[in-house]
């Protein structure tokens, strides 16, 4: 059984008068705004993992969860902090239509599936007896499915942060833990915001186990490695573009999928990551067609990964949002709130059954205070033993909810 699961976690600390919690329903959501709102997390899903894929080896992270973490954090945005917010994002939609737009592809998410499920839940965790203003807190509950719980940070702050890394461990079938480190959470901190994806199913075709043989995979052509190679020989959605294969491999429902992108070359995959655009995406994602035989060798892998994102964020124009001129007054009605990190960590493992994976993003302020098959020539041959580039989506919108690489499967 895969399981997939993204929790992300947002930490603002400061001086926050709290409101009592008000049952919320989201109104519905234009499809375009949806689809702007789609556009726009993957052209930052795409642009993050350009700048993190210049440090070496093995990748993943959850653009969704981070994406996500900061939608909540933008709506108590103001002035130039909302601002750098919205364009290193990508929020092209006005903030109300935004969120609403966030919200419809929760509720999405949170809908009934057939063959898999899908949930997404979400929590404030605020000071015992703080307030923030009435309608930030109606819109997190509204779009965001939040839940609220009442902590002690000022005079419990360890306690505080065993119970929501107990939280996030539980939500995350125990692959992320110890999230908050000893630092993280201090007397300064006023409310956190958590929001956990979970996903389990398995791959609509399996890999029979009995097939996986270690064999060479080539992280370089001076450098290989024995690594479990699965194998199977099915119909599968499949693109050629000369340079570089295309493989859709879907879960139960065919819903959502895990989408391979492997370079001809064994040292082909910088170049692959040069031209790994938003547009590119879309268009490749779009070109992908049914072959009846395709002949799938895939490395069996575990990664995890941890990041702070800061300083990629501030590249990304977010130069002025970590820091003490930082302005999140839409919270508490004042300007006392200042982002002094951003903490994601992810976890996936792939299998002859599917796929596991989480992932947690903590986002820390503190205060200053279908198609038609087409007849196919003799049998594909999809071996990646060597660099590749993969992406799991939602079908349906488009959403990119992870993205990774394998460079060394054994690591």
């Amino acid at each position: 059984m895969k399981t997939l699961y993204c929790a992300l976690l947002s930490i603002i600390a400061g001086t926050a008068p709290l409101a009592a919690q008000h049952p919320a329903t989201r109104p519905p959501s234009k499809p375009a705004d949806l689809a702007e709102a789609v556009k726009g997390s993957n052209a930052f899903a795409v642009e993050l993992y350009r700048r993190l894929s210049k440090q070496p080896g093995n990748l993943f992270f959850s653009p969704e969860s981070i994406s996500t973490a900061f939608a909540m954090a933008y709506a108590g945005a103001s002035g130039f902090t909302a601002t750098e917010i919205q364009s290193a994002f990508h929020f092209t939609l006005p903030p109300q239509r935004l969120h609403s737009a966030m919200g419809a592809l929760l509720a999405g998410m949170n809908a009934p599936h057939k063959g898999y499920e899908l949930h997404v839940a979400g929590a404030l965790w605020a000071q015992q007896d703080a307030k923030i203003l009435p309608t930030y807190l109606k819109l997190i509950q509204t779009d965001y499915g939040a839940d609220f719980h009442q902590v002690d940070f000022i005079s419990a702050p360890e306690t505080a942060r065993a119970t929501i890394n107990q939280s996030v461990e539980n939500q995350t079938n125990g692959k992320i833990q110890n999230l908050l480190g000893p630092d993280a959470v201090t007397p300064l901190t006023r409310l956190i915001l958590t929001n956990a994806i979970y996903f389990k199913g398995n791959w609509t075709a399996s890999f029979d186990k009995a097939e996986t043989q270690d064999h060479e995979f080539h992280q370089s052509l001076a450098q290989t490695e024995k690594a479990p190679l699965m194998h199977r020989t099915g119909s599968y959605c499949y693109f050629d573009s000369g340079t570089f294969q295309a493989l859709e491999l879907p879960y139960g429902g065919n819903e959502l999928s895990m989408v391979v992108l492997l370079p001809r070359q064994i040292e082909g995959l910088p170049a692959l990551e040069e031209s790994f655009t938003a547009a590119a995406v879309k268009e490749w994602m779009q070109k992908l067609d049914p072959v009846n035989e395709v002949i799938v060798t895939l490395p069996r892998f575990k990664m995890s990964q941890q990041f702070e994102l800061s300083g990629i964020l501030g590249k990304m124009g977010m130069k002025r949002v970590f820091g003490r001129a930082a302005d999140f007054s839409g919270i508490d009605g004042r300007p006392g709130f200042g982002i002094s990190a951003a903490i994601h960590k992810a976890f996936i493992g792939v299998n002859e059954e599917g796929t596991e994976a989480a992932a947690a993003t903590a986002i820390v302020m503190r205060s200053t205070s279908a198609r038609v098959p087409m007849p196919e020539p003799p049998p594909i041959v999809f071996t990646a033993d060597h660099p590749f580039l993969f992406l799991i989506r939602d079908n349906a919108s488009g959403a990119i909810l992870f993205i990774g690489r394998v460079i060394d499967p054994t690591k």
